[in-house]
C-alpha cells in the first residue's frame, strides 16, 4: 500500500468520516484486555491526524463514542473517558502546531464536567485551524436529526434545508466518503442524514491496524467512483 499523498483521490474527498470499529476484537485476538485495544485505537487516530497535511481532506470526522456506548460495562466506559482525557491533554499542542481545528459533535456537553471544560478549552485554542478534526462524542444521528427538526419547527418551517442548517455538522463541508473498519456493514446511527449521497467503503481491517496507507486506498477507490446524486 502506498503512503498518503496529495493526489487526485485525496483532493476529491474533502470531508471523510470513519466509524472506528474493531478495538475490542483486536485485543481479543491477541488475548489482551479490551482497554489495550482502545489504547491502540487512539494511537491509530493520532497517526491518521498527523497525516492529514499530506491529503486534500479538509475535514475528518471520527465516531469516537456513541450515545449507545453507555450500555457497555462501566469499567470500559471509564477507560474510554480516561483515554479521551489523555488524548486531548497530550495532543492539543500538536493540533495547534499542525493547524488542526477541533470540533465536537453530539451531546458532549452532558459528559463529565472536567471533560467538558477540557473540550471547551481545546475548541478555543484550536479555533484558527484550517483543517478540521470533528469528533463525535455521546453522538447519535437519530437524536441529532430530531434536535435539528425541533429547532427548524420552532423557527416556523421544516424542510430539508432548515433541518440541515441545524445539524451539528452544518458548518462542515458535505460528507464525501464514509469508511467503516472491521468488516461490519452498517452505519450504527452515525451521520444518517449527512451520508445520504456519500460514498461508502467497508474494510475488513480492525481499527488499531488502520493506517494512512489504508486511508489512501479508500481515497483512491473514491476517486474512481462516479457520483450521480440520483441523476444519470
Amino acid at each position: 500500500m502506498s503512503p498518503v499523498s496529495n493526489d487526485r483521490a485525496s483532493q476529491n474527498a474533502r470531508h471523510v468520516a470513519i466509524i472506528m470499529d474493531g478495538n475490542g476484537r483486536w485485543a481479543k485476538r491477541r488475548h489482551l484486555p479490551r482497554a489495550l485495544g482502545h489504547q491502540r485505537g487512539v494511537e491509530a487516530v493520532r497517526t491518521l491526524v498527523r497525516g492529514l497535511a499530506g491529503t486534500g481532506i479538509r475535514c475528518l470526522t471520527l465516531y469516537a463514542f456513541s450515545s449507545e456506548n453507555w450500555k457497555r460495562p462501566g469499567e470500559e466506559v471509564d477507560d474510554l473517558m480516561n483515554l479521551m482525557r489523555k488524548f486531548v491533554k497530550s495532543d492539543l499542542p500538536e493540533f495547534v502546531a499542525n493547524d488542526v481545528k477541533l470540533k465536537i459533535i453530539g451531546d458532549w456537553e452532558s459528559l463529565a464536567p472536567d471533560i467538558v471544560e477540557m473540550l471547551e478549552d481545546a475548541l478555543v485554542r484550536t479555533s484558527g485551524g484550517s483543517r478540521t478534526l470533528a469528533v463525535a462524542l455521546n453522538y447519535g444521528s437519530q437524536q441529532e436529526i430530531a434536535r435539528a427538526a425541533a429547532k427548524a419547527a420552532a423557527e416556523g418551517e421544516i424542510t430539508p434545508e432548515t433541518i440541515a442548517a441545524h445539524l451539528d455538522t452544518a458548518d462542515l463541508p458535505p460528507l464525501d466518503l464514509l469508511i467503516r473498519t472491521s468488516g461490519e456493514v452498517r452505519l450504527s446511527n452515525f451521520l444518517l442524514w449527512q451520508a445520504a449521497y456519500a460514498e461508502m467503503i467497508f474494510v475488513d481491517t480492525l481499527w488499531p491496524d488502520f493506517t494512512p496507507a489504508h486511508l489512501q486506498e479508500a481515497l483512491d477507490e473514491f476517486a474512481r467512483r462516479e457520483r450521480r446524486y440520483g441523476g444519470r
